[in-house]
């Protein structure tokens, strides 16, 4: 590329093993990180930067932080009109955990370069240091971290009675009662369920990990009735939840698919919320509740760090009322014994 010249990306996911922008450098870098993470987290790796260099229109090397900053601006301006917010958080532009990752993704590439000896600096800060060295330095995008949204037992018996399917209902007892992703769900073989045990095991969990984790019995009564009503024949004989209808009748079920399921659902049960990763927060809460330990929980749910697993002390209210409670009572006794003399 010329000096000088500036650089539109066009996004091309070929059937390569990596999608390309038509910018040297940074589809170097897509086919570097490429061997390095799962296919959807390069995929949005992309598409982060797609849209990065579709506002800031330069070659890498010729990009300033400047322009990182101006980014995060362009990001933050309003979407569908000043007065339009999201009633999460009442932004008026992009989520900050969004702006957050692409931020990520770009440091991402520049740190590539920079280990390639093609850039001299990191373009991204770090943070905005603070006048004294001494002390941390705010970060660029603040996002708050929220409590995610559980269901309550009677809505989460209002959306199983409106499901249609016994396959639907198997999906969804995976989510709710064993707490698999929506992809682990969507991925699930036939050789990977095990009755006996009454387990199952997930080949291609979140980064690629694997694990067995046990299922209650009600998954393999409705996959047993789903199999014998339901499945279509001459189907994708891997893959255990097939569409039922239409012109893909017979093939693997989409997260498209799976969503729809679900968006009827709430629909007919008159829920304003249940989506699949709200299924799968309200498993480990329950499970939480009732008593299961967290380092079980970080096993059940895949986690490769138990920080992550700590949120559901936070989601299990009558663990942490119970908890306090106790602690209280015994100061209620100090406080009433009064100071030994």
């Amino acid at each position: 590329m010329a000096p000088g010249a500036s650089f539109m990306p066009c996004l091309i996911d070929a059937r390569g093993p990596a999608p390309s922008l038509g910018e040297p450098l940074v589809d170097e870098y897509l086919r570097f990180t490429a061997a390095r993470v799962r296919p959807n987290t390069l995929t949005a790796q992309a598409y982060d930067l797609k849209v990065f260099f579709t506002v800031v229109p330069k070659p890498p090397v010729q990009v300033t932080t400047s322009d990182v900053l101006a980014f995060i601006e362009a990001q933050r301006t309003p979407r569908r009109g000043a007065n339009v917010v999201r009633l999460a958080d009442g932004e008026v532009g992009l989520a900050a955990s969004t702006i957050r990752r692409r931020l990520a993704t770009v440091t991402s590439l520049f740190d590539y370069l920079l280990a390639r000896g093609i850039v001299d600096r990191q373009v991204v800060p770090r943070s905005m240091t603070p006048r004294s060295r001494s002390l941390r330095g705010s970060p660029l995008v603040r996002a708050p971290r929220r409590l995610p949204r559980i269901l309550e037992p009677v809505e989460a018996v209002a959306l199983f009675a409106a499901l249609r399917t016994e396959r639907d209902r198997a999906m969804v007892t995976l989510m709710l009662h064993a707490g698999l992703r929506r992809c682990e769900v969507l991925g699930l073989r036939f050789v990977d369920v095990q009755p006996g045990d009454g387990r199952v095991f997930v080949a291609e969990g979140k980064g690629g990990h694997q694990r067995i984790v046990p299922v209650v019995p009600a998954f393999f009564t409705h996959l047993a009735a789903y199999l014998a009503q339901e499945r279509p024949t001459g189907t994708d004989a891997e893959s255990v939840f097939v569409v039922l209808k239409g012109p893909t009748r017979g093939r693997r079920l989409t997260a498209a698919g799976l969503d729809e399921v679900l968006a009827g659902a709430r629909r007919r049960a008159g829920l304003s919320h249940a989506s699949c990763h709200e299924l799968r927060h309200t498993c480990f809460t329950r499970l939480r509740e009732a008593g299961m330990s967290l380092e079980a929980i970080q096993a059940q749910a895949g986690h490769a760090n138990l920080d992550t697993t700590r949120i559901y002390l936070h989601l299990s209210n009558d663990w942490l009322a119970t908890e306090y409670q106790q602690a209280m009572a015994v100061l209620d006794r100090l406080y009433e014994e009064g100071p030994t003399p």
